[in-house]
Parts: C-alpha cells; structure tokens; sequence
C-alpha cells in the first residue's frame, strides 16, 4: 500500500495537548519541541527551556546509556527511553544497531523476559488472558491506535531456550516488534506486541509475589484451541488485514497453529519458518565458502523440535528446486535428539518428525551418527550448551576440509557451543553461524567474523513486504525468496572473513531487498488484490517509516 497514509504514517495532526503531549511516545520529543511548537501545544514551561536537535539528544542518550553497568540496565535504560520517545529510541537503536540489538533482543531479552516482572515500569502492548474468554473483541478495541498492520503474540510457554515464562514472555514480542522497525522500518504506530495469557506451569513463577501475570496452570485442550481461535478471529475484525506472527509457542502448539491458520488468515510462525529461511540463506551462502552445491551435502541436526523440522522442511523445497526428488531431499535430512537418531524403528516420534524418520534400525547416539552419516552440516537447534564437543567438532573436521557449525540455540548461554571453540576444535576451518552474536575470533594470525543467524534478517522484511504490497497470505515461496535476497546481500569480504550474513549495519537495506522479493511473490501468486506497479522496489521503500521529528506548528 503505498497511498499517502502508508507512506508516512506520522504526518497527522497531533492529537494531544499539554501534559498529555510529553506523555504519548508516538509523539513526544522531550526538549527537542521548538519554541513555536512549545506555545502552539501548550507545553512551555512543561520542558526546561533549552531546545535541542535530535543529533543533540542522541549524543546525550549515548553518553548515559555509556555509563551502565549491565546488560540489563541497559535494556532497561532503552526501554523507558522507548516509552517516552519512540523516535528519539529508534534513531539511537538504528545508529548503534551492534551494539544495541543484542540488548533489545538476544540475548539480554531472555534475562530481561526472566526479570520482567521485577523490572515492569510501564504496560506495552495488549494481554489477553484466559479470563477474558467471551470478550476478546472488546479487549482489542480497547488498543488506542486504530490502525494495525502487524501483531506478534506468544503465550509465553516455550520462550527462547528458557521454557515457560507466561505473562513474562511480553517481552519478546516487544522486542520482536522492536525488530521490525529499527532493522525494516515498519512504522511502530502499526504494530502490537500481545500476550495470550493462558495462565504457565512454571511453579516458581506463579509463587513469585510480584509475577503479573494470572496464577494458574496452562489452559490445554479445547479451552486452549477455543481462546486462541477467538483471538485470531477477533483480529479479523478488529484489525483486517493485519500479519499475526506466532512466536514462541511449545512445538505441538506451533505446528497446530501453523496448519490450522496459514491458509485461513495473514500468518506465519517465525520459529518455524522464519528460522528456516535465516539458516537456508546461511548453508547457501556458505556453499560459496565450501565451494560444493547444498544438493550434494547430508545436513544433521541436533534437536528435533520446530525450529530444526520447520529448516528441513524449507531445504527440502530448495533442493526439489534445485532438481531433487522430495524423497531424495529429505533422505539428505537426518536428526538427533535426546533418544538419539530418528529413526523409524523408535515409538516416541512426534507427527512433525515422522517425514524425516529413516529406516535405520538403531536409534545412533551424537558422535556415532556423525561417524556414520559423515555431514557436511551440523545444525544445532537444542538449547542445551556445549553439545557441540570437542570430539563431535573434531570429527566434524576429519570429515570435512570445510565443516558447517551452526549452533542455534538462544540465548549465547544456550549455544552448543561458541565461536571460539568451533573454530580451535576445527583448526581454524569451520565455517560457523549462531543465533545469538558472538565477538570476532583471533586464529593464527586471522580475524574470524562469526555469521548471526538472527530471524531479524528474514521477518522484519517479510513484514515490510506484505504491508507494501497488501498481500493477504504468507505462502513457502515468500521464505525461499526471502532466504535468496538474504544469501545474495553476503559480500566476498564477508565471506572471506568467515561470515554467511551481512554485517548488521547493513540491515535495512537487506530488508528493502527481502520485502521486494516477497512483493513480486505476492503479485505472481495472485495474493493481493493490488495491481503490480512497475517498480515494486519503489513501493517498498515508500512504506520505510524514518524516526526523524516532524513538526507540529
């Protein structure tokens, strides 16, 4: 949609005046009102008398955000700065996007997600808990902004590799939401972070005195299916058109909620599919490292939950398109997991994992099955550190002149294992990515860069994609798409350092990239009702909101 409303959301009228003007964040500017603003908002004397540019306040928020001590501090520092001034946060998260988005995001959102309740200042977006059964619709016309265009909820139970947090998992589709702006510029007035509050059975949170959320154990069943459906439902007609991404729910629940609305509503599931096109953009990116095609490699996954399924899932669409049958290419997918090999032999196998169960007969542990299947990939996707030993790296390194470590896991405490050690355990020869950031390595003589393979690459600009072009669904396509503009953005120097990603300075132009592809996608596969313009990359980039103040005199 690139209408003037798309366009620039922002340029309206402000709504407010006095007092109420300093405290909405959509449009508060702290001392940077001018003094004719200040008169026509009635807010002189609100502010102190000195009047400063943004550049001004940046360098201010920069200097105390300095001078913190912790990870968490400054996440906390961030978010009351986002709370009162939304432009302001934004220009300083895309300036210092290094620096900054492992403290909005992973990792310090899973300390920060632990903590919530003890570090609550300010409600953020919309909970919606089992007790208002009945009555959703009015809990979601109760959101002030009446314009939504994308919606992240999870209902706490599976958050990062920490399990069930509950009402405390609010802040990752905080932090999600945070994503899409600052790495795609999706403009924030159009999205809503939301809980589903179905109570958690996590004991020591329902006894901590200060935790927010309702004290119960989880809905399950029918009471569960029927909260969720009203809530998808509710947002149907409360807020049409708007993208749901499903975050963070228990693999069971994430698949159902997958199959059950991927063709009934504007949804996708970021655990699942959203992972997959980050790690298939990393291993094609990496085959330029290795020099050897993905359809002649045997990729092994460690974990067999949603994220590592959900990858093969999407590497098994690559390869069919890169000429292999669907069975050839999911004969290439082999998984561990705590009962070792999947294998058809076992009883225990989840519907997920029943595609990609072979006719082994014994259910191989780790090591075994490195020996045997001999891989060119080690996907790790289990939440349990230092899974990748030194005798699986080691292996890994005897069979390959160029092994493949991805170690997954988040937050950095849950990574089966770290930069440094995939590369001494490898002799300097691993070609290795993570979820969460780790510093550059120093091998014999060289700078090693370690590639992130963060979702933020991938959903922030499927978002921008849909709300450009008005798309109605999210089909596979857009995520192979997405997971080739992605591979495509990777340098030579980037790849001769070590890295399958583009430095993250380079973000939101990777996702102008992403969301035109999944545009295209759109318009060919008849999934909106808009014409295709003759340049859909300029459609994109009209609908890229900027933090920059507007003036209001």
């Amino acid at each position: 949609m690139a209408d003037d409303a798309n366009v620039n959301r922002r340029s309206r009228t402000i709504p407010r005046r006095g007092v109420d003007v300093l405290h909405d964040p959509l449009f508060n500017k702290g001392t940077g009102f001018t003094d004719a603003e200040r008169d026509a908002l009635g807010i002189r004397g609100l502010v102190p008398p000195g009047c400063f540019t943004q550049d001004e306040q940046l360098r201010r928020i920069v200097e105390n955000y300095g001078r913190k001590t912790s990870d968490l501090e400054r996440y906390i520092y961030l978010t009351a700065l986002q709370d009162r001034n939304e432009r302001l946060f934004y220009r300083t998260v895309i300036d210092n996007i290094d620096a900054m988005m492992p403290i909005i995001y992973t990792p310090t959102v899973g300390e920060a997600s632990r903590q919530f309740s003890h570090i609550f200042r300010r409600p953020r977006g919309l909970y919606v808990s089992a007790n208002d059964r009945g009555r959703v619709v009015d809990v979601l016309h109760n959101w002030p902004h009446g314009e939504v265009r994308v919606i992240v909820v999870t209902d706490g139970e599976r958050i990062l590799g920490l399990g069930d947090l509950g009402a405390s998992g609010m802040g990752i589709p905080v932090g999600k939401l945070a994503l899409y702006t600052a790495c795609a510029g999706v403009d924030p007035a159009i999205c809503l972070p939301v809980m589903l509050d179905v109570g958690t059975n996590n004991a020591e949170m329902r006894a901590d005195p200060l935790y927010l959320g309702i004290r119960q154990e989880r809905l399950r069943g029918a009471e569960y299916d029927d909260l969720v459906e009203e809530f998808v439902m509710g947002v149907q007609e409360v807020f049409p058109g708007a993208l749901i991404q499903f975050e963070d729910f228990l693999t069971p629940n994430a698949y159902a909620l997958l199959h059950k609305y991927r063709s009934r509503v504007l949804s996708f599931n970021d655990d699942i599919q959203g992972t997959a096109a980050v790690v298939l953009a990393g291993l094609e990116a990496a085959t330029r490292i290795t020099k050897r095609p993905l359809e002649q490699e045997v990729f092994l996954f460690l974990g067999a939950g949603s994220a590592a399924t959900g990858i093969a899932d999407l590497l098994v669409r690559a390869l069919t398109r890169k000429g292999l049958s669907e069975d050839a290419a999911r004969g290439k997918m082999w998984f561990v997991d705590v009962d070792g090999l999947v294998v058809k032999s076992r009883t225990n196998l989840l519907p997920h994992n029943l595609p990609f169960a072979h006719d082994e007969h014994e259910p191989l542990d780790f090591a075994s099955a490195v020996r045997k299947l001999q891989p060119a990939a080690l996907i790790g996707a289990t939440g349990a550190p230092g899974t990748f030993s030194r005798e699986i790296l080691q292996l890994m390194a005897s069979i390959n002149d160029r092994p493949v470590v991805f170690a997954l896991s988040n937050p950095t405490s849950k990574a089966e294992c770290t930069a440094e050690q995939a590369y001494e355990w490898t002799a300097g020869r691993a070609v290795f990515a993570s979820g969460s950031p780790f510093d550059p390595v120093e091998y014999e003589g060289s700078t090693l860069v370690p590639g992130q393979g963060n979702n933020a690459y991938i959903f922030p600009g499927i978002g921008l994609g849909v709300i450009a072009c008005g798309a109605t669904r999210v089909s596979d396509e857009m995520f192979l798409a997405s997971a080739a503009a992605l591979a495509q953005s990777v340098s030579e120097d980037s790849l001769a350092k070590g890295a399958v990603y583009p430095p993250l300075r380079e973000i939101r132009e990777v996702s102008v990239r992403i969301a035109t592809a999944v545009a295209k996608i759109a318009y060919e596969q008849g999934l909106t009702q808009q014409p295709m313009p003759a340049d859909i990359e300029s459609q994109v980039r009209a609908c890229v909101w900027e933090p920059e103040y507007e003036s209001y005199a």
